[in-house]
């Protein structure tokens, strides 16, 4: 059977700055993958690269099948659900969480579309699905930001996506939405017709067991990728965040502390990764 994503040698660059530097993944189906990094390190340009939004430099993509520049990326985004705070600005402080919902069906943000029957009757089993069942009829302005992460996945899984992407889903929350994020999370992994999922995080707290797979990031490049008990190691973790970490595990769940001793090293590495950013987000544009 054919991956759900395939990349091979993906490279993009602007300017002088190299933001990914030969990256070689892929997504098998039944796998859900985490994937890890400092800030700058280039996840956001690896989103935007295989969804569309950035055109790579070099490189082959790869999605159900289907090559980048020789299909139609604008139809085959509908089989990628995406999830993720920059999508918050763009939704109408008016619009219900079940407008948003319906949404996704048609890839829209801002509703235009005269939702169906069965658009209306899809929207409210996914957010009974999410546990918002109740808040269908409340405006975005007015929803807490958990209820607006559960809302982002149900408009996500709007259009039956094969591959679902979370990036960073769990910023803003308070722990205990946290918890109860990551358990809905864990259960829609779980089910057999849902999507393969890639969680991007800073924190491996978030890593549930139902994920697989883990791929880490530096300064654009791959440094590990693999199934998740081979890869999210101190070792790997330490390298990746320049800076001595320990991991340990529990209860099927991560937890990650810095070794003490090594604050300086840490301040230098830190600077280094503003300088990064500084210089990634001027070559985006952003």
């Amino acid at each position: 059977m054919r991956p759900l994503l395939e990349i091979h040698g993906l490279r993009v660059e602007r300017g002088k700055t190299r933001l990914l530097r030969g990256i070689d993944w892929k997504v098998g189906r039944g796998e859900h993958w985490a994937i890890l990094g400092p800030n700058g390190c280039g996840k956001t340009t690896l989103l935007r690269a295989l969804t569309g939004y950035l055109s790579p430099t070099g490189g082959h993509i790869e999605l159900l099948g289907r090559t980048y520049g020789r299909s139609d990326w604008r139809e085959l985004r509908l089989r990628i659900g995406i999830v993720a705070s920059a999508l918050q600005a763009s939704i109408p402080p008016a619009e219900t969480a079940l407008e948003t919902v319906v949404s996704g069906r048609y890839g829209q943000l801002d509703l235009w579309a005269r939702p169906t029957a069965s658009d209306i009757r899809g929207a409210r089993r996914l957010l009974g699905l999410l546990g918002v069942a109740a808040i269908e009829g409340r405006e975005w302005l007015y929803l807490s930001q958990g209820e607006r992460q559960r809302v982002l996945i149900a408009r996500a899984l709007m259009s039956r996506p094969r591959l679902l992407i979370l990036d960073e889903p769990c910023g803003g929350l308070d722990p205990v939405a946290r918890e109860d994020f990551l358990r809905r999370l864990g259960a829609l992994a779980a089910r057999r017709s849902g999507p393969g999922l890639v969680l991007v995080t800073h924190h491996v707290e978030e890593i549930g067991p139902s994920f697989t797979h883990a791929l880490l990031l530096r300064a654009g490049a791959v440094t590990r990728q693999g199934p998740k008990a081979r890869v999210l190691t101190s070792k790997a973790l330490s390298e990746v965040f320049g800076h001595p970490v320990r991991v340990r595990r529990g209860g099927g769940r991560l937890s990650l502390t810095l070794v003490r001793g090594h604050a300086q090293r840490a301040k230098i590495s830190a600077k280094k990764l503003r300088m990064s950013v500084q210089e990634r987000r001027s070559a985006e544009g952003l």
